[in-house]
Formats: structure tokens, sequence, C-alpha cells
């Protein structure tokens, strides 16, 4: 897409990622391709000061003003924080006459397995009964209606949400996925009775079949839209785009329509910078690592694309779109240490956040933190940002030997500890994403890069048995700078359940046509002309009897049967190489069966480039510093940007950047790539 140059004749992109303790700026220079990157303290408060004051700051160091933007792209955490808070507050649902109770018979699963599920207790429902009305009507399963709209039952509906207050709504009627015109209906009603109604409809947030998760992503949605349109807001101008959970971005104009596709926007943001960092270094598949203040995010990068689901949650919502598969630990930075009632040490999940954050910010925390036990073993420097934020290394010492008294032993066992406990949920989480997914977690590097990151990873290649840990230039912006490699994205979704016997391949084409139609509609609002469209299909599959699916990439070209017997090899492909086994020769007993078609709409955007460095520099340590592995040692004191390509750092040493900090243990070593990556081995 071409971009203008920005009113004030400099064309700059500028992406900011908000987490939950710094919010992480990075800006381009199109024309230059000068990168500057920093950070500013989070506001949870008020997260659009943090937004502000971000660009403010980036635009300062640029010696630019506001006028030369030319793109903001933004990851955010104001939908996931909503939902994993659970301020839902006056949520209404509608759905179809006789399923009121679609909510609380959800599903039979129980969370850990079956050992727990005497004790299992299920949650409320996101919108408890009373708060549901029915609606008269009914479709069938291919879109033929059985029962007509009851526009009086629709009437009395949208009147009982006016008179109760109610005022975000979801709408979700059965088989709305085959046919929505109930649907449709149903929202004229609400706008012309309630005109001060948000409404969701499921055929335009999920036009999936599996009525309970649709019913949770459309009231999800509506729960979200009232807050992200207030946030966006304050923060919008007309070049602002938002990262999405499918690994694309959107104009905010258009994420106001549909803010449930931004749950994950900070952390996909993450994966996708790795990606193309890691694409340039040569490596196709790794596992990302994003470290943060609250928590870190793990995800599995296969042949350079981060690996999707539609199978996700959102705190105890499954919100079933298409999101960067990751998994979430309340294993970060700011992560307290507490003791159980049995007396035994515990970090995480809860958090210290921004304010008033770990010991040794001296903003008056008082708990001890995974940050306050990396400064009592001077693993990182006592100042974080370059000297911006001084530490307190005397208060978060007498935290851990508070702490370590109650548990009768030396700070620096306690502080050890808390990072041993930490490392291990990090490590678990990483088991999540790759032994549990049927991956052998030796084979991928790690990608460690958030401010706390790269702190753990030389303890995760021996937890894990990884072959290498790869920290990135600016590992505690990777987020921000991955919101400036990623394309507008718009996913559409139709179910159509049929036999690959019985396939009416004119009528799949139909749907596939129909849903590229959609998506070329939506890369037009967002500027893009059709020579730039691009469009990926694929589509759901699964053998006759199975509850679940896998979904494949269809290829271009006309749905003939060459295409419907290469879609079908890719399944049989895929679920051998998931579960061990496939069925490609028994068609008669375990006939393949078709379920969703799908089809992204991508506009590209200009990406950066990343240029080797040449070779060459200082890599003297600029000082020592006593430092905590297994003992106290003088430990070397590195800079990063002074460490050129080819260069080694051996350990015990550690090495330091703006943004984040590698503690390098003994037996340990870090090379310089040329790209400026470290590569830790042992």
């Amino acid at each position: 897409m071409t971009r203008r140059a920005g009113i004030g004749g400099r064309r700059l992109r500028i992406g900011i990622d908000t987490g939950g303790t710094f919010t992480d700026v990075v800006a381009l220079d199109e024309d230059t391709g000068e990168i500057v990157t920093t950070k500013t303290r989070s506001t949870p408060a008020d997260p659009a000061e943090g937004f502000e004051a971000g660009v403010r700051k980036a635009l300062e160091l640029l010696g630019a003003s506001r006028t030369d933007v030319t793109a903001l792209a933004h990851g955010t955490t104001v939908a996931t924080n909503q939902l994993l808070e659970d301020r839902l507050e006056d949520l209404g649902f509608v759905t179809t006459e006789g399923f009121e109770f679609v909510l609380e018979i959800a599903r039979q699963s129980v969370p850990d397995g079956y050992g727990n599920s005497y004790f299992w207790v299920k949650p409320p429902r996101i919108v408890p009964v009373h708060r549901v009305r029915t609606v008269g009507g009914r479709m069938d399963h291919t879109g033929t209606e059985i029962r007509p709209f009851d526009e009086a039952s629709a009437v009395a509906a949208a009147r009982w949400f006016r008179e109760h207050g109610i005022r975000a709504i979801g709408v979700c009627f059965l088989h709305s996925y085959a046919d929505p015109a109930h649907e449709l209906r149903m929202r004229e009603v609400l706008l012309r009775e309630h005109p001060e109604a948000v409404v969701s409809l499921s055929c335009e947030v999920l036009r999936e079949y599996r009525e309970y998760e649709r019913s949770v992503t459309t009231l999800v949605d509506a729960a979200v839209k009232p807050t992200m349109a207030r946030y966006l807001r304050r923060i919008a101008g007309g070049r602002l785009r938002v990262m999405k959970s499918n690994g694309g971005v959107l104009s905010a104009e258009e994420v106001v329509r549909q803010p449930i596709t931004t749950v994950l926007s900070g952390p996909a943001a993450g994966a996708l910078g790795a990606a193309f960092v890691t694409r340039a270094a040569g490596r196709g598949s790794v596992i990302t690592l994003d470290g943060g203040g609250t928590s870190t995010d793990v995800a599995v990068v296969l042949d350079c694309e981060p690996t999707l689901t539609t199978e996700g949650t959102i705190g105890r919502h499954p919100v079933k779109i298409p999101m960067i598969d990751i998994v979430t630990v309340g294993a970060g930075g700011g992560s307290v240490a507490w003791l159980s009632p049995e007396g035994t040490m515990k970090v995480g999940p809860r958090s210290a956040g921004a304010d008033p954050g770990p010991r040794c910010y001296g903003q008056g925390g008082t708990e001890v933190t995974v940050t306050d036990a990396h400064a009592v073993l001077g693993r990182i420097p006592p100042h974080l940002l370059g000297g911006e934020i001084p530490l307190d290394v005397d208060a978060a010492r007498d935290g851990v030997e508070a702490l370590a008294a109650k548990l009768g032993m030396t700070a620096e066992r306690a502080a050890t500890g808390i990072l041993e406990i930490s490392a291990w949920n990090q490590a678990n989480a990483i088991r999540q994403i790759t032994v549990k997914r049927g991956l052998d977690v030796r084979d991928y590097p790690l990608v460690a890069f958030g401010g706390s990151g790269p702190l753990l990873a030389c303890r995760l290649l021996d937890l894990l048995g990884l072959p290498a840990a790869v920290i990135p230039v600016n590992p505690g912006n990777l987020s921000a700078f991955g919101l400036l490699t990623v394309d507008v994205k718009n996913d559409y979704v139709r179910t159509r359940v049929e036999r690959d016997a019985e396939l009416d391949l004119d009528a799949l084409g139909a749907v596939w046509s129909e849903l590229q139609r959609e998506a070329a509609v939506a890369l037009e609002r967002e500027g893009f002309p059709p020579s730039d469209h691009r469009f990926a299909r694929s589509a759901d599959l699964r053998y006759h009897g199975q509850a679940f699916e896998v979904r494949v990439p269809a290829p271009d070209g006309p749905c003939d049967d060459a295409f419907r017997a290469e879609v079908v090899r890719r399944f049989h492909d895929a679920h051998e190489n998931l579960y061990g086994y496939c069925y490609r020769d028994d068609p008669g007993r375990h006939p393949v069966e078709w379920v969703n078609l799908r089809v992204s709409g991508i506009g590209p955007i200009t990406r950066p480039v990343l240029r080797e460095r040449p070779p060459g520099g200082d890599s003297e340590p600029a000082g020592v510093r006593r430092v905590f592995y297994d003992e106290w040692t003088e430990a070397p004191i590195y800079q990063r940007e002074r460490l050129a390509p080819g260069t080694v750092v051996a350990g015990p040493a550690v090495i330091e950047e703006f943004g984040s900090t590698l503690p390098l243990h003994p037996g340990f070593q870090a090379r310089v790539d040329g790209h400026g990556n470290l590569v830790v081995t042992r």
C-alpha cells in the first residue's frame, strides 16, 4: 500500500504496545529506515495517558511532530483486562424461544480433567438467566425458516432491556450462521425501541455453528464494545490501526465494530515481531517467550508463521475467533512471591503491576516480586531504562530478607527460589504450547523478549533442553516493533457440514466467493485498491463422528475434483502430524467431513528492513558488579549496543541494554549474530 507523507513532510510509522507495567514504543522513519525505541510507564487507570505519553516521547527523540505521523499501530490490553477482571455488568442476551438456558447448560467439560470434578463448581454465567430474553421464530441448520420471526416478542424483549437500563446486548439465534435474517430483524427492533443499545449479532461476530461458543463469543463482543469505543475515541486519529488476535491490524473504525478481535492484541504483536526477526536470521521455527511485568506469553512459530487456533479462552470465557495460539502464565517481573497456608513459597499469578509495582520501584510497593529477587542477586542493574527509573535495591533486600526469615533460609536462597519457581512456571507454559500439541520442545530455539523475557533464558535452556535462546535487538520493545510488520487482516467463516463423498463443489465455490467478496469490501474500506488485495482460503475438516476439526490451508483456483482431493490430502497429513494417525486408506469406515470454510482478506503493508551489521566494535566490559548465580562473583557487565557481530561473551556475565537485561549464567555463552541478535548456548 502506498503511503503518503505526513503533513509535516516526513513519513513516520509508530507502533505502541500497552502492557501492564510499561508502554513500549517503536518509531520508524520510512524514508531513512531510522528506528527509535523507547518506553513509558503504563497508566492502568487511564491507558490513553500512557499511549499519548509514549507518542510524545518518540516524536521528541526523532525531532518530529504529530503531523509527520502517517500511521499508528496499537496493541492494547483494554478488552483483555476487562474480561480477565470480569467487568461485564449490565449485559443482556437475546436468543431463540426455548433456548434461554443455553448459557447455563454450557459444556460438560471440566477444567484440569475429571480428577477435580468432585470439587469444581460451575462459574457464574456471563449473563445470568434473569437477563436473558427469548424471541419466537426458528431456522433449521440449512437456513430454511421453520417458524417466522415473532416481532411482538422481539419488541417486548427490547423494551424490557430499555426499562432495566441494559445497554450492551448480544443476539444469537439458533442456526443463524446458515441464514442471518432473523438476527438482522432483531437488530432493527432493538435500535428502534432502544436507541441507546449497543448490539452484537452472532452472524457478524462468528458465523459458525456450535451455539454455546457462538453465544459466549457474541456476548463478549457486546461486553467490550462500549469500553473499546470510549478508549479508541480518546486516542484515535484518522491513522490509527489496532492489533488483532489473528495476527493482523484494523483501523480504529473497524475495530469498534468488532472489538472482540483485539482480545489478544499485545501478545499477538510479540509473536509476529519474533517471527519477523527470526525469519531474517534464517530460523523458521521457534518458541517465542514474551516476558512482561504482569505475565509471560508463550507461542510457537512454525515455518515463519505463528500457529493459529479458534479454541481460545480469555479468563473463563471461551472465545471462538481466529487468534494466535498463545499460552499466558502469571510469571512476569511484577509477579508477587507469597507463602501458602502450608508455609510453602509460591510466585504469581497476582502481580504488583505498574502502581505501586515491585518494592525496588520505590513507589510504595510492599510485596516481594520477581524483579526484587533479580535486583537483590545483582542480575539487573540498579536502574531501569538507562537510568530513568532508579531502583531501591535496599528496599528489595529488606523484603526478601523478611520472606527468607519466615522460611528459615538466607536471602540469596530465597531470591534464587523465587526465580526458580518463576522459571518452572514459564517452562510449564512452554510445555503446554509444545508437548501437549505433539511438538518436541528440544527441536526449537527460544526467542526471549519483553522487559523480563531474557532474564530466565539460561535457566529455561537447562530445564527444557532447548538448543539455544535468541535475544533480539531491543527485546523490551519487540511487541511494539511487531506492530510495524503486520498486514491488515480480516477473517470470514461459514459453516457448511457435508460428507466429502457427497460434496457439492459448485455450492462450495459459491460460499468461498461470497466470503471473498465480504473480505474485499472490508479491504476497500481500509483504503486498499483491488490490485493490493490478497486472500487466503482454509477449511476445517474432520473424520465423521469426531467432535472437533482440523484446519488446513486450501489452494487458490477453481473448486474442482483436484482442489477437493488436495484439501483432503492436507487434512490427512495434518491429522497424522497432530495425533500420530490418519485414515487416508480407509475412507469407507472413516469418511471425511467438511465443516467450516474460511477466507482471510489481507492488505499488505511496507515492512521495515533488518539490515546486517558490520563486524568490529568494542567488546570490552563496561565494568563489574557483584552478581549471585551459584555464589557471589565479580561479574563483567557489558553494554549490548557496543557488542559487534562475531563477539562472544562467556558467563558468568551480565549484558545490559535500555529495555532489558540478559544474566549470562556460568557455563553459557552469548554470540552476536549478523543482525545483532544474541544467540545463547551452553
